[in-house]
């Protein structure tokens, strides 16, 4: 069986739990990263290192100030001991926060987590192998005790991030494998009862942090679709389109492969806000945006470029297939006009390598010119090329 199988179930039970909250898509997004679009991934990495950084700063400046108080209860090696492993620790900690710099990629921020979780874990099993020889009274034992808690904070700052369920996971369990290990070994000293009760204790705060880091991924996915989706049609709006559009420009020119536009602006659209208003307007564009979105191949990109005009967005694709793709989206059609009869739209067409566009903007401009040519020329049409000069 599948992984997307399960998580798509899972989201459809817990979308029932949840109505009128999230969609099952939405869910289907807090369980499993894999259908985060481009942007979002981006710029989740963006804030997941960020906060890395944050927190690592803080325990390279607090782990290290505890010693002082090991020193005043604990005998002179067993504190030398912990102190350098603080020193350690905190050196480890700010190299994290001052060399690690977010590159917007998800790889980036996975590896950034395994190090922020890996730090105190390491710390934590180096500290309970030195601890378990001393046997020690009073407050020093309660000093001692102490050390046995930083499972528990390591498990809470999964709440710090958003994350999703499988991501969470992924860090939860070994830092629970371990305290197991650590049972294990040093259970029959602290009492199987203790022990037992601690490592469920554990398990409840997984479970909350996990469920708080999915809250905050929600909130974050929400926001995300009010910034980057046109309210209105639902397809991305300019801003979002400009920025995808300045990275697919990226990668074609990074891998020298082809990207292709095409302007689309739908004709006489004036009139029809004139003649039967603006809701009628809107439900036009609504109509339109679909049934372009259902003729588009699954790498297209639509954009709502302003008013009746719209980019797509072609990755990868040359210009024979491009003009095999437009060609099927005007066969399609674009809906009707609220009288009934048939809604067109003139296309201008830009090729990255074809037009030699230097950036993105020069690529949209090509095809802008060509949109207007187009209406020049009688609306209803594609203009692939510019037309020849006198």
């Amino acid at each position: 069986m599948s992984l997307r199988f399960p998580t798509a179930y899972l989201a459809q039970r817990l979308a029932g739990l949840m109505p009128g909250e999230l969609g099952a898509q939405d869910l289907a997004a807090l369980l499993s990263p894999g259908t985060h679009i481009g942007l979002l991934r981006e710029r989740r990495a963006q804030m997941i290192v960020n906060r890395v950084r944050l927190v690592a700063l803080l325990f390279a400046i607090l782990t290290p100030l505890w010693s002082f108080i090991d020193f005043l209860f604990f005998p002179f090696p067993l504190w030398a001991a912990l102190a350098l492993m603080r020193v350690a620790a905190s050196g480890a900690f700010a190299l994290l926060t001052l060399r690690w710099r977010p590159d917007r990629s998800m790889a980036d921020a996975y590896w950034a987590l395994a190090m922020l979780f890996a730090i105190p874990g390491l710390f934590y099993l180096a500290t309970q192998e030195v601890l378990a020889y001393y046997h020690l009274q009073g407050l020093s034992e309660a000093i001692k005790a102490g050390y046995a808690f930083l499972p528990f904070v390591l498990l809470a700052g999964i709440s710090i991030f958003p994350l999703t369920m499988i991501e969470s996971l992924l860090i939860a369990l070994p830092l629970l494998f371990t305290q197991a290990v650590s049972g294990l070994l040093f259970g029959p000293m602290l009492g199987w009862p203790s022990f037992a009760g601690a490592f469920w204790l554990q398990v409840l705060i997984t479970s909350v942090a996990i469920l708080s880091g999915m809250s905050q991924l929600a909130f974050m996915i929400a926001l995300f679709h009010q910034a980057i989706r046109d309210p209105l049609t639902g397809v991305f709006s300019r801003r979002s389109g400009e920025e995808l559009l300045m990275r697919q420009f990226q990668i074609s020119l990074r891998s020298q492969v082809p990207l292709s536009i095409a302007f689309v602006d739908l004709d006489h659209f004036k009139t029809i806000n004139d003649r039967y208003g603006h809701d009628a307007g809107d439900k036009v564009l609504i109509a339109a945006a679909a049934a372009m979105i259902k003729s588009m191949r699954l790498s297209d990109i639509l954009v709502r470029w302003g008013g009746e005009e719209f980019v797509l967005i072609m990755p990868d694709t040359d210009p024979d297939e491009a003009r095999r793709a437009l060609t099927r989206l005007r066969q399609a059609g674009f809906g009707e006009r609220p009288d009934g009869s048939r809604l067109t739209a003139s296309i201008g067409f830009a090729e990255r390598s074809q037009d030699r566009c230097g950036d993105w903007r020069q690529l949209v401009e090509a095809a802008d010119r060509r949109m207007y040519l187009a209406k020049q020329g009688g609306r209803d049409r594609v203009l692939f090329d510019d037309p020849p000069t006198t």
